[in-house]
């Protein structure tokens, strides 16, 4: 590129202020456009601009609902119970669960009416007098020892059985319950007969053995510690106490340098470590990571190791397990296994994970997450045996307001849990869903996309959390390509198709209405409500739905028993006006059974060796 001469010489700035006066362009206009430019350029860069993505809202309006309307509505779901529980006790009753379709029972547990008994406390807290009165006969009359029990699956006895006998004793303080639940806790003792303390799969109550593998799934081996805590308060028994205080000290002590503070999904019982590194909220681990808040706020909030394992798992999944899917924009959980290369994701995100929400709630409701100081922690301390790596994601937690990133989360979650069944044309979720991210499409942790939200401004709800409409694409793809485009579109594929009944989504959705009061939660709640009504009824009760993702879904011969303790139960407190379990004097064990908090007098902490 040829200059003028003119231009070139030593005199060229003077030859230049001389050229632009004679343009009537002088200094100070110069200085004040460069001023302008970088002014500019700031606000562009730190307002206008996001430094990796963008994450817009959708605004949404919920009409005006009166009291009087939701209290009608948790009569609907009271009479969607009655329904239920009629056809149970017409068809099933004395025997485990009720098939709605072909009005038949089935045991899946072990013939002890777990039906009734895991919905005494939803039918007292419905004033459903009469049916818990003939639901007591199944407690007066169940032989623990039947000869047919010879493999008692501790885990689901302890949280349906043993946990319905203590919640319907803690509301009602009648005594058999509470004898009951003693010789049902006894009876199921003999699991703990391992080295390590921690329980086997089942029990044989008629030799008074244990029976099962030597490795277990992380929610069989630790979801007991709130049931036999309390049933060692009302009993006065230490070894009921024992046996949830082993739980306790052997997870405190384990070695999870390699897992970032948070359990495993399998360990060995022998000698109570870790078997593998698979790291999930979900199926097999779920209720485990449930009860470490649970019980340190069931006893008072007195039980300091298990405010220190909550806090480490906590943040190893916000660190590590938390996405934003690339083009909604959906905040999900997923699970991670560990390989030579690091921790890789599955992108999985399950409808048993729709507790996490509602934890998280339940802690930035009830914690001091901002003055730990208050209880004697330092957060940042908590990952000082951890790995370098982890000890940096302490630090970028630390710099945000605790309790306002767990509430985030909790809302972005539960959101996310809503919409996989707002997205589908029975509006009912899927079991398991599989996010579109990683490989040609971005992979974007939530927390990276927390700290970009905040270089940026921290303008409008943070990443995942404003609100979002349903997808609203093609729904009935007519081909591979419509399909692979519809799937990108929404941001999943559907995994498992089943509706199952489960409780998890609802569960959140009632926590968080209580936690924040913001009606669109109740909302949300009504829909589900709705969709259940619509395609899961049958004549005798409420059927698993198949083919969710369609128009041609399938009811299948199950109702869980889960469906009425828990389903139902979270639905009706979520449209009581009266907060009938306030979330500070009351918690819910896995199955929704509340038990009171309480507090250990100084005797029963010497005799038991508790803090």
């Amino acid at each position: 590129m040829n200059f003028p001469a003119k231009l070139l010489g030593n005199n060229v700035v003077t030859k230049a202020s001389s050229w632009l006066r004679h343009g009537g362009v002088s200094i100070r206009h110069i200085v004040f456009a460069f001023a302008l430019s970088i002014a500019l350029l700031v606000l562009y860069f730190n307002y206008f601009r996001r430094t990796g993505y963008s994450f817009p809202v959708d605004v949404m309006h919920y009409a005006p609902v009166t009291p009087e309307v939701w209290t009608d509505r948790s009569f609907q779901v009271r009479d969607a119970f009655l329904h239920a529980y009629h056809g149970y006790e017409r068809f099933a009753f004395p025997n485990d669960e009720l098939r709605p379709l072909s009005n038949t029972s089935i045991n899946n547990f072990n013939g002890w009416a777990v039906t009734a008994v895991d919905s005494l406390d939803t039918m007292h807290m419905m004033g459903l007098e009469q049916e818990y009165k003939r639901a007591m006969t199944a407690v007066h009359d169940t032989n623990f020892t039947l000869p047919t029990n010879t493999r008692v699956p501790f885990f689901e006895t302890v949280i349906r059985q043993l946990g319905g006998l203590l919640s319907a004793y803690a509301l009602t303080n009648d005594d058999i319950l509470r004898i009951r639940a003693d010789q049902l806790g006894t009876i199921l003792a003999p699991a703990f007969e391992t080295a390590s303390g921690f329980p086997k799969y089942g029990v044989n109550t008629i030799r008074g053995t244990s029976d099962g593998s030597l490795v277990g799934s992380l929610a069989e081996i630790a979801s007991y510690q709130m049931e036999y805590a309390y049933l060692g308060k009302i009993t006065g028994k230490k070894e009921h106490v024992d046996r949830a205080t082993t739980a306790t000290r052997n997870f405190f002590n384990a070695d999870l340098r390699q897992h970032g503070g948070m359990y495993p999904m399998y360990w060995n019982i022998s000698s109570g470590q870790a078997k593998d590194a698979h790291l999930s909220v979900g199926a097999a681990s779920d209720s485990a990571h449930e009860y470490i808040l649970k019980q340190y706020l069931m006893t008072a909030r007195k039980d300091k190791a298990n405010l220190e394992m909550y806090l480490r798992f906590t943040s190893h999944v916000l660190n590590n397990l938390m996405y934003i899917s690339p083009n909604r924009h959906l905040l999900y959980v997923t699970d991670s296994k560990l390989y030579r290369t690091g921790n890789r994701p599955t992108h999985n995100f399950e409808h048993l994970s729709c507790f996490f929400p509602g934890l998280l709630a339940l802690g930035a409701h009830t914690l001091p997450l901002n003055n730990l100081e208050e209880v004697g922690l330092n957060f940042t301390a908590l990952a000082d045996d951890l790995l370098p790596k982890q000890k940096l994601g302490y630090e970028a937690l630390a710099s945000f307001d605790l309790k306002h990133l767990h509430l985030w989360a909790a809302e972005g979650l539960a959101q996310t849990c809503y919409l996989t069944y707002a997205d589908q044309p029975t509006g009912l979720g899927p079991d398991i869903i599989n996010m579109l991210s990683g490989g040609s499409r971005p992979e974007i942790l939530w927390m990276d996309a927390m700290q970009d939200w905040r270089t940026s401004g921290g303008i409008g709800p943070p990443p995942g959390v404003g609100d979002k409409h349903p997808w609203v694409g093609d729904r009935t793809p007519r081909n591979a390509r419509e399909r692979e485009m519809a799937y990108a579109m929404r941001d999943y594929y559907v995994k498992n198709a089943d509706y199952q009944l489960r409780p998890e989504t609802v569960e959140s959705l009632y926590i968080l209405y209580r936690v924040t009061g913001d009606v669109k939660w109740r909302h949300r709640g009504w829909d589900i409500f709705q969709a259940i009504e619509k395609e899961a009824k049958t004549p005798s009760g409420y059927a698993n739905i198949n083919k969710v993702d369609t128009y041609d879904p399938q009811q299948l011969d199950v109702m869980p028993s889960f469906f009425l303790a828990e389903t139902l139960k979270y639905l009706y407190l979520l449209f009581q006006e009266d907060d009938l379990v306030p979330l500070d004097k009351w918690v819910f064990n896995t199955e929704a059974h509340p038990f009171p908090v309480f507090e250990w007098t100084e005797e029963e902490k010497e005799a038991y060796g508790v803090l």
